[in-house]
């Protein structure tokens, strides 16, 4: 699991670094590293480093002076450097310094002979030369969008841009945007992934982000947010063991969908069976639909009739009627851990007395999208998801999934994961019961209900991008460059998916 540390958790950390190691010290680590990760770009994109083109867009404080350093070190590659300076009088001194020794040359944003945006000639001339660019705009620190001056700039760049710790203009903690920012290739970020790196805009404006050790990991406390790896997921995939038989891999009973719209039901029972339970019960009006779709489901007219299982998967088209008011309740009062999605949180919205037939010792996992999520909150989840996923996880003392192209899991206890898939290939009518099935299958398996939720998000997911790309065990992700997907293909995609995780597992 990888931590995500807040800017004031980094930079209490570092404060306590500096304790034992000078500032100016680490400083050249930091920058050290943007000049490898920059050479590796150049090398990439050109075919070599001695003799290409960098310009360093500079900013004021630490993160222009990580830039400044870095056009140093770069210098003594051979490569030729130019700093804009966009704030000239409050450049860093020795970064500064350093690049002139090495032969770098400055000059400001706003110099002599201003074009029509107010940019000075050589500062568009090191920009439309340069080969790639650093962005050491703005730092941890930095709120807002873009200046006028950096946003032209910015506009400018038609080559590979590496961010010092950030893409300047995202907001580091919420990773939201409210005008011009960078868009980064690379960003090189110092201790530890930061909030801005893996929620909201900023997940895809920092592109490849590459963490370095500057000496700091034994100072961070625990992590704000976590992100799951494969590998782990492949771990606790569960698979049948020699001495498994049906029930003890896991019963998960299914509600959902109707007899006008069995849609819901074939997708949701459909994603338990691919996520290899045991056995998948499904209880509802589409019984004959699902059967005819997934002939092994166990499918029956009720959930009085269901039989015995470890977990129910509930609400995505049971309707938001007395009918489907009675199925919940009816799931609730079952004393099994439950995963409510989709006309059972609207349920849940209009009635808080559907509560009381739940068992407080019994977990319950809801997956709103932002609509649901503000009927059942009161309120849109804002600009930080991630303090609004808490806070409901806690008042209902649930699991709560935000879904989104970034996905917030927040467990009552305050801990949250958090999935980037940095694409938006499940914004698509049905994925959201995929997701249902694939959670109440891991919940039935025994898994813990906030790794469950992670488990399958992933593996949604990453189904999604394998379905949108064509891919199949023969034909990896990457080959295409992806087309609009339906439910059903993402749905065909999980086995792959799964496998995927668990082959990352065994290497």
């Amino acid at each position: 699991m990888q931590g995500v540390w807040t800017p004031d958790q980094i930079r209490a950390a570092e404060q306590r670094l500096f304790a034992r190691t000078p500032e100016p010290t680490v400083m050249r680590r930091a920058a050290f590293a943007v000049s490898v990760h920059t050479a590796r770009v150049l090398a990439e994109s050109t075919g070599g480093v001695a003799g290409r083109r960098v310009a360093l867009l500079v900013g004021a404080g630490n993160n222009g002076g990580d830039a400044l350093w870095a056009g140093a070190f770069l210098r003594r590659r051979g490569v030729g450097v130019t700093a804009v300076l966009l704030a000239p009088e409050k450049a860093h001194p020795a970064g500064l310094a350093a690049l002139r020794r090495t032969g770098g040359r400055a000059v400001p944003a706003e110099g002599a002979s201003p074009d029509t945006a107010g940019i000075g000639a050589d500062a568009a001339d090191a920009v439309q030369r340069a080969d790639v660019v650093i962005d050491g705009i703005v730092g941890l620190s930095g709120r807002g969008p873009l200046r006028a001056t950096a946003a032209e700039l910015v506009r400018r760049v038609t080559v590979p841009v590496v961010a010092v710790d950030l893409p300047s203009g995202v907001d580091p903690v919420t990773g939201t945007v409210d005008g011009p920012a960078v868009e980064a290739d690379v960003t090189v970020t110092f201790g530890g992934r930061k909030p801005c790196h893996v929620l909201g805009a900023g997940s895809v404006l920092s592109g490849d982000v590459e963490v370095v050790d500057i000496g700091v990991a034994d100072e961070l406390p625990d992590p704000e947010l976590s992100l799951l790896e494969a590998a782990e997921i492949g771990a606790a995939w569960p698979v049948p063991r020699a001495d498994d038989d049906k029930y003890s891999q896991g019963v998960v009973g299914v509600a959902a969908g109707s007899a006008t719209y069995p849609g819901a039901a074939v997708l949701a029972s459909g994603a338990a069976v691919q996520a290899t339970s045991g056995m998948v019960r499904y209880a509802g009006p589409a019984a004959d639909v699902v059967r005819a779709h997934w002939p092994e489901v166990v499918a029956t007219g009720s959930v009085a009739d269901a039989g015995r299982v470890q977990a129910w998967a509930v609400g995505p088209g049971i309707g938001t009627g007395a009918s489907g008011r009675d199925v919940l309740r009816h799931v609730l009062e079952s004393g099994r851990p439950v995963c409510a999605d989709a006309d059972s949180i609207t349920l849940f919205a209009a009635d808080e007395t559907l509560w009381d037939a739940r068992d407080p010792d019994v977990p319950v996992v809801l997956t709103p999208h932002a609509g649901e999520f503000a009927r059942l909150a009161g309120e849109e989840p804002g600009a930080d998801r991630v303090a609004a996923a808490r806070e409901v996880a806690a008042r209902f003392d649930a699991v709560l999934l935000l879904k989104g192209n970034t996905t917030i899991i927040a467990a009552p206890d305050g801990r949250v994961l958090v999935n980037d898939s940095r694409h938006a290939w499940p914004a698509t009518a049905g994925s959201g019961d995929v997701l249902t099935g694939l959670i109440g299958a891991l919940l039935a398996s025994g898994i813990e209900p906030w790794l469950a939720c992670g488990y399958a998000a992933h593996v949604h997911a990453l189904a999604a991008e394998l379905a949108a790309r064509g891919a199949t065990r023969d034909r990896p992700a990457g080959a295409q460059v992806g087309a609009p997907i339906g439910a059903s293909a993402l749905l065909a995609a999980v086995p792959d998916a799964i496998r995927l995780v668990r082959t990352a597992a065994l290497t």
